[in-house]
């Protein structure tokens, strides 16, 4: 790209019609330290919804989970090594995010409810079962949840 190509007013129309290429620009400006041609407004707006995706990939990532413990709970003839599979799955790519970004270490606890909510909804969907054959209140923790040890007993029985 030529030096005329990165003009602000430039790289923000590029920013509606080839969003890849004002990337590019954005990038490029950044390696020749030449800031004042920077698209700003949009700039910063990009950044902040890159943390802001991160938090809703935990959010998503903990429904699915939890939607696979309450499928293992309640349909226990059903358990397959797929299940098994999607369950570490997401605890590595929850573990994964929050490595990169420590400072979101407590976030999944804060989401835990509202991620609990949904993974009931999936598991009802997915099951079949009555949305309120799944218990209310969470039959385990975040931090059970998340570790890669553990896998729910059936309702009544106790987990060791």
């Amino acid at each position: 790209m030529t030096k005329a190509a990165l003009k602000p007013p430039l790289t923000a129309d590029l920013y509606e019609t080839d969003f890849f290429a004002w990337t590019q620009a954005q990038a490029d400006l950044l390696r020749q330290g030449r800031f004042d041609a920077l698209d700003l407004g949009h700039l910063i707006e990009e950044v902040a919804s890159v943390g802001a995706s991160e938090k809703r990939e935990i959010k998503n990532r903990l429904a699915v989970l939890i939607g696979h413990l309450l499928k293992w709970m309640y349909q226990p003839g059903a358990r397959s090594s797929s299940w098994t599979g999607t369950i570490t799955e997401q605890r590595l790519q929850v573990q994964d995010i929050l490595e990169m970004s420590p400072s979101l270490r407590r976030y999944p606890a804060e989401v835990f409810s509202r991620a609990y909510l949904s993974g009931r909804v999936l598991a009802a969907k997915d099951t079949g079962f009555d949305f309120a054959l799944f218990p209310e209140e969470p039959p385990f923790t975040v931090e059970r949840a998340l570790d890669p040890d553990f896998l729910p007993p059936e309702p009544g029985r106790i987990a060791l």
